[in-house]
């Protein structure tokens, strides 16, 4: 469902002035909604048709993996805080792209596929859905590290129509690992189950 929500918003926002909605630095504390509403912002149909085929990636993985509410819950939760991260460099005077928040769902995905299983009853499981996770991270750490954030702004890679802005990879799958773990943390304090496929009661 947050998948869906994240698609369609981008679909209907394509419709509307970027500038209504993408994320802008100096309006975050007086225009609050844009940490949302900047995912849906698209620049050149190229973004916005690689960014809904990244979606359906993160979504079918979710689906595979089991991933419970509680994932999903961590994945919204790292959706606003994706854009807030950007605040670290506030020359970036305009962002839009679903790139950060697929990120981050990816980074929710990994952490728990490593730590939800560790209560799993079957062990063999357990271990599958670790080697899993770790593979996951691995790949996602290692994109990150070859786009090095820290540095450059704004990339222009030849095959697209666009700037890229690598620093909302990394906030993106921050966000997505602090609130995968917080999530992660508060269901255990709970006494709550935390596995693949395991719904909160």
């Amino acid at each position: 469902m947050l998948a869906l929500l994240l698609g369609f918003g981008s679909v209907l926002a394509w419709w509307l002035p970027a500038a209504w909605l993408d994320w802008q630095p100096e309006l975050a504390g007086s225009e609050p909604w844009r940490a949302w509403s900047a995912a849906w912002v698209h620049w050149s149909g190229l973004h916005l048709g690689a960014n809904l085929a990244g979606l359906a990636v993160v979504a079918a993985l979710g689906w595979v993996a089991r991933l419970p509410l509680a994932a999903a819950l961590a994945w919204a939760l790292a959706w606003p805080l994706t854009q807030a991260g950007l605040l670290w460099r506030p020359e970036l005077a305009h962002y839009g792209g679903l790139s950060g928040v697929l990120h981050a769902g990816i980074a929710v995905a990994a952490v728990w596929l490593l730590l939800a299983p560790l209560r799993a009853a079957d062990p063999q499981v357990a271990r599958q859905q670790r080697r899993i996770g770790a593979g996951i991270a691995a790949g996602l750490l290692l994109k990150i590290g070859l786009e090095q954030p820290w540095g450059e702004l704004l990339r222009r890679p030849a095959d697209w129509d666009i700037a890229i802005a690598p620093l909302a990879h990394a906030t993106g799958a921050l966000a997505g690992a602090l609130c995968a773990l917080g999530t992660l943390g508060a269901l255990a304090l709970a006494g709550l189950s935390t596995g693949p496929g395991a719904l909160p009661r």
